[in-house]
């Protein structure tokens, strides 16, 4: 994962200002707070979350193509 470091924050920022939190999430899409410097909690806007829990059509499709693809010996080994 790519992280923007527009959207870092500080724990300790966090606490004290959670309205920047929420603006840099409606600037930019997510918000990262970090824990000694390092990422620890990604913040992202309720609806977003929603739909990058759902898979798209498209995308199962192509990983079931994708693991055909890979595994087609070992299907055809079953198959018999």
């Amino acid at each position: 994962m790519t992280v923007d470091t527009n959207t870092m924050i500080s724990i300790t920022e966090a606490n004290q200002n959670f309205s920047k939190v929420t603006r840099v999430v409606d600037e930019h899409g997510t918000a990262v707070i970090l824990k000694n410097n390092v990422p620890r909690y990604l913040v992202i806007d309720f609806s977003k979350a929603e739909q990058e829990k759902i898979a798209s059509t498209e995308d199962v499709f192509a990983i079931s193509e994708r693991l055909m693809k890979q595994n087609m010996k070992a299907y055809e080994v079953l198959a018999k």
